[in-house]
């Protein structure tokens, strides 16, 4: 398990309770510290047990060499510099599941892109894992169901197997495109939830922020070659409806501090897990301009986090479009 976030560890613990032995990379001194003398991630899963089964190292050979199976759950900002330290001890025929969601910066390509391009894994070995999850909720083990996408069902069902306990339910998909795709955008539509609860803009607004970031989402992942059904579902509208309103959506929460006029350096210096949603908001722009895809609610964020614009504007702005029919 590379990656010792709040999700990586929560995952972690999932498979330590199937009776697996897991080695946990962390980046950290502090966090490799406590799980391995505390056993607890304080900074991420206070107060969840962490099983002795669960392994941390600081050494990412120890992580990955000799390793059937490897998890990549590390911010996508951070994924190409982890994942070229890593991928000279990996196996080439290691099958590797991706847990981060976003859009490289700079390049535009999609976490699967850049994996691809580091590793030399051809396709049947990279499989995408998606969903409405909020880790600290797994880490607990409350009901969840997520989704695996693999372009090879073997691929797919073995680690659906690997995974799935009577508390965290696996899915599979062939979809590799649209199970990434929805992971990305959500984070941004989030921001603007988020904005329209600080703002007090009530219910209607947030029912028709979710429907309207959904048809984004899909017309952007529709593009690149993705199933509009796979957005319809857990890697789509469930991971949208849970980070739009659920108060433990670190996106959501940026949302809100924007609306009540806090800048965007002070929000981010006052938080210490990462709110992907700011640097996909960014990537998903450009990317939906280089594709020649709508996305006025993307845009609208774009504008609010990097062009000074206030957040009562952009939602006059979203609320005056032009008129048209609602499926085009």
């Amino acid at each position: 398990m590379i990656g010792a976030g709040g999700w990586g560890t929560a995952l972690a613990k999932v498979l330590c309770g199937k009776g697996n032995e897991v080695t946990l990379w962390c980046r950290g001194e502090k966090s490799y510290r406590e799980i391995l003398e505390k056993r607890e991630n304080s900074t991420y899963l206070p107060g969840i047990a962490l099983p002795s089964p669960l392994r941390p190292t600081r050494s990412l050979e120890q992580a990955v060499a000799g390793k059937e199976l490897l998890f990549c759950v590390v911010p996508s900002h951070g994924m190409r510099e982890v994942m070229a330290g890593a991928a000279p001890h990996a196996d080439h025929q290691a099958t590797l599941v991706c847990g981060a969601k976003g859009i490289e910066e700079g390049s535009l390509m999609t976490m699967g892109e850049v994996l691809s391009e580091l590793l030399g894994a051809p396709g049947r070995n990279l499989a995408f894992l998606s969903g409405p999850t909020f880790a600290q909720e797994v880490a607990r083990e409350l009901p969840t169901a997520v989704t695996i996408a693999a372009l090879t069902e073997s691929v797919a069902v073995m680690i659906q197997e690997t995974l799935s306990t009577q508390n965290f339910r696996v899915y599979t998909s062939r979809d590799t495109i649209g199970v990434q795709m929805g992971g990305v955008v959500k984070n941004v539509i989030a921001i603007a939830a988020g904005i329209s609860d600080g703002l007090g803009l009530g219910y209607n607004a947030r029912a028709a922020l979710i429907t309207r970031g959904l048809a984004e989402m899909t017309r952007l992942a529709v593009k690149m070659g993705g199933d509009p059904l796979t957005l319809s579902g857990l890697p789509g509208l469930g991971d949208l409806i849970l980070t739009c309103t659920g108060e433990l959506s670190r996106n959501r929460t940026v949302g809100k501090e924007i609306a009540r006029g806090k800048k965007l350096e002070a929000i981010l210096s006052g938080m210490r897990m990462v709110a992907e949603g700011i640097r996909n908001t960014r990537s998903v722009y450009q990317l939906a301009e280089r594709l020649g895809v709508e996305m006025p609610i993307v845009e609208q964020m774009h504008l609010v986090l990097y062009g000074g614009k206030k957040p009562q504007e952009a939602v006059r702005d979203l609320m005056q479009r032009s008129l048209k029919a609602e499926i085009e």
